[in-house]
C-alpha cells in the first residue's frame, strides 16, 4: 500500500527521487487530431483519449437500464444533456449503442473502425446476449439462398 505524503512530512530515510508521472504524461500527451462526429444535426468533437471514467461507467453499468448511468457515461465524451437530446430526436436503443461502439473506437484508435462495423460488433454482442435483431432487408439479401428442396446434410 502506498503512503501520500503532504508537505510537512519528512522522511527520515533515505530514498529515491519521485517518480514525476504528471511530467512523463505531459510528454506523452497525444497529439493526433480528433475524431468528429455529426448527430441530429449537432456537431461532436470526441476526446483525444478514451477517459478513464467512460471506461468504468461502461464496465459497470453494463447490465443497468438505469438512464442515469447511461448519461454519466456519455457525459465522459460528449459533454451533459446529449442523452436527453438525442432521446427527443428518436435515437433508438441499437442506434445508442453503435454510437457508443464506434466513438470508443474512434477515440482509441481514429480510422480503424466504420460505423457499419460499429453496428455489426453491436448486433454481435447482442446475438451473444440472445437479443438479436431481425436481418435487415441488406442483410437478407447478402445471404446464400438454399439450392434444391432438401433440407439436411450431404448424401
Amino acid at each position: 500500500m502506498t503512503e501520500i505524503l503532504d508537505e510537512h512530512q519528512d522522511d527520515e530515510h533515505d530514498h529515491l527521487d519521485a517518480a514525476d508521472f504528471d511530467a512523463f504524461f505531459a510528454e506523452q500527451a497525444i497529439t493526433r487530431p480528433r475524431q468528429r462526429i455529426t448527430l441530429f444535426g449537432r456537431e461532436h468533437l470526441l476526446a483525444a483519449e478514451l477517459p478513464l471514467m467512460f471506461t468504468l461507467e461502461a464496465e459497470r453499468i453494463q447490465y443497468s437500464s438505469d438512464p442515469n448511468d447511461v448519461r454519466k457515461m456519455l457525459i465522459t465524451i460528449f459533454g451533459s444533456d446529449v442523452l436527453d437530446e438525442w432521446a427527443e430526436h428518436g435515437l433508438t436503443d441499437r442506434q445508442l449503442g453503435i454510437l457508443l461502439i464506434y466513438s470508443a473506437a474512434a477515440i482509441r484508435s481514429p480510422g480503424t473502425v466504420t460505423m457499419q462495423r460499429a453496428a455489426e460488433l453491436h448486433d454481435e454482442q447482442d446475438a451473444e446476449q440472445g437479443k438479436a435483431p431481425a436481418p435487415n432487408r441488406a442483410q437478407r439479401r447478402t445471404k446464400p439462398k438454399r439450392k434444391g428442396g432438401r433440407s439436411g446434410g450431404r448424401s
